[in-house]
């Protein structure tokens, strides 16, 4: 009885884990409907503020959206996206021992990390959630292009209430096409990234003005657009 019961639950998961594979495997080129962060939100927002809520999301392809917008969230969240594996262990050093320091708490969470936990995780702490967000990691890493990687966390990532991805966000402040966001817009949208709820790029506070200033200068140092050519590269060249 408990072998069969044990069979049993090892097939479920490896069913469960072929589930996952797969679902990861199609989104390299299926566009995501939606993620389990918009899911959440909508749903807190319904409880806290009823059906006046609206969830803004547009996908873009990559190559209709400005490549300033990309350079951009690579300066400010993630400067080594191109060459590493899903994780800047570097990064996760240094933000271990500010932390440990007492300053002022810091992450490192990479793109991809960013991408696998909002695409198909809940918001929140915990070692289970954090070793999903690894697993998915490594799968997502493995399974998809860094430009597909990229392109999707430019079209989940939110950039105010209920404003997801950079085209949503470009129509909602500038009225007008992903394609057509300057550098300084692009600055401005990665300056929210941190928290869009309180951080607004409609009403930027001095705070967000100083973090556009130093992701503009960041920019700058990486080289600017051309920076995203290393993207390009197969891995071991880069």
């Amino acid at each position: 009885m408990l072998r069969r019961l044990f069979k049993g639950l090892m097939l479920c998961l490896l069913v469960l884990l072929l589930g996952v594979v797969l679902a990861v495997l199609a989104l390299r080129w299926v566009p995501p409907p939606t993620s389990a962060f918009m899911l959440e939100a909508r749903a807190q927002e319904l409880l806290d503020r009823g059906p006046a809520y609206r969830t803004e999301y547009l996908w873009r392809d990559l190559e209709h959206i400005s490549p300033q917008a990309a350079i951009a969230v690579i300066a400010s969240e993630d400067q080594q996206f191109p060459f590493h594996m899903g994780f800047d262990f570097k990064s996760i050093r240094e933000a271990v021992r500010s932390n440990a320091r007492g300053h002022h708490q810091r992450g490192a969470s990479t793109i991809s990390q960013q991408v696998a936990k909002n695409l198909f995780l809940w918001s929140g702490g915990g070692y289970f959630r954090k070793g999903l967000e690894a697993a998915l990691t490594l799968l997502i890493e493995t399974l998809w292009p860094k430009e597909r990687i990229l392109e999707v966390y430019l079209n989940i990532a939110q950039f105010g209430r209920g404003v997801y991805g950079v085209e949503a966000a470009a129509r909602h402040f500038w009225h007008k096409p992903a394609t057509r966001l300057t550098r300084a817009d692009s600055a401005l949208l990665a300056a929210v990234l941190p928290n869009p709820l309180r951080l607004r790029v409609d009403a930027p506070s001095n705070y967000v003005l100083r973090r556009q200033g130093e992701i503009l200068g960041q920019i700058a140092g990486l080289g600017g657009t051309a920076y995203l050519d290393e993207l390009e590269k197969p891995a071991a060249h880069r």
